[in-house]
């Protein structure tokens, strides 16, 4: 009687967790902030699982780039936007490009932010941050749980952040955003799940991206992208929010219990000690690209 080999018995375990994500989340996936950390890995992720992936950011050439690795690498097909989400039509063109799609995934990565203090900080950046941040993510959102709703299945991916669940300090109006995204994806997986559709929020630390070295903010203790993609990827169906990397873990959790002004001066002397090596004078505007 013939048996199944160890690395047999494993490239069909893959092989059905991959048609299972097909089946459930296929076969198109969309994800903003593509072009860089988070974004790109999680378009790395979704390819080798046989998804194909629809690939929005500012920066086309990178895209292009992206696109082309994962299409050769993984036989998928892939499509490229080339999107400012700070702008409403340009958000309304992607949802646009993605109508012939048969979208099962929606992943939410792009966003930025501004370190420093409120009073240094430029109101349109502001705006501009709320409009990619939270308008974008809504109207988004609605139009694929729409889509997912009427296949009975599908999933969304947001971002939000562990400053995301309280005040912080040296970044007041982008822990909002968060909270907003927080808060949201909370809902909805209330509201979505007699749909079949899954909602997770992801709420990571400090993440080695361009994020921080763009908003000058140290990158101690930051976790690596490729990490936080894979533990958000895995969660999906799985939970409604995930900590990816160590010290997402230890901060949220530990501070759980405190109350919520405690919660906001840890957070906020942390966020001044990661910001301490610049004068503030000018807060720092971040890339587009979640953390």
């Amino acid at each position: 009687m013939s048996t199944i080999s160890k690395e047999d018995r494993s490239m069909i375990t893959q092989s059905d967790a991959g048609k299972s994500w097909l089946d459930r989340y296929g076969p198109w996936a969309v994800v903003t902030g593509a072009s860089d950390g988070i974004g790109r890995e999680i378009v790395r992720d979704l390819a080798q699982r046989g998804l194909n992936v629809v690939l929005v950011a500012r920066r086309g050439e990178l895209l292009d780039q992206i696109a082309t690795e994962v299409r050769q690498s993984n036989f998928i097909e892939t499509r490229v936007i080339v999107a400012d989400l700070g702008k409403a039509e340009d958000v309304e063109q992607a949802l646009l490009d993605c109508e012939a799609l048969d979208v099962g995934l929606f992943v939410a990565s792009a966003g930025f932010g501004t370190a420093g203090n409120f009073l240094a900080t430029d109101v349109e950046d502001e705006i501009d941050m709320l409009d990619v941040n939270c308008r974008a993510v809504l109207v988004m959102a609605k139009d694929f749980s729409a889509r997912f709703a009427r296949r009975k299945k599908g999933g969304l991916i947001f971002f939000g952040s562990i400053v995301g669940f309280q005040g912080v300090g040296n970044a007041a109006h982008y822990a909002a955003t968060k909270a907003y995204i927080q808060t949201l994806a909370e809902g909805l997986a209330i509201d979505l799940k007699p749909f079949g559709i899954d909602v997770l929020s992801c709420a990571p630390g400090p993440v080695e991206t361009g994020f921080a070295t763009r908003s000058n903010l140290s990158p101690a203790n930051s976790a690596d992208p490729r990490s936080v993609a894979r533990e958000t990827i895995a969660a999906l169906g799985r939970k409604t929010t995930v900590k990816p990397g160590i010290l997402s873990k230890v901060l949220i959790n530990s501070l759980a219990t405190l109350p919520r002004f405690v919660r906001t001066m840890i957070l906020s002397a942390i966020m001044a000690s990661r910001t301490k090596h610049h004068d503030g004078s000018k807060a720092q505007s971040r890339p587009k690209q979640s953390a």
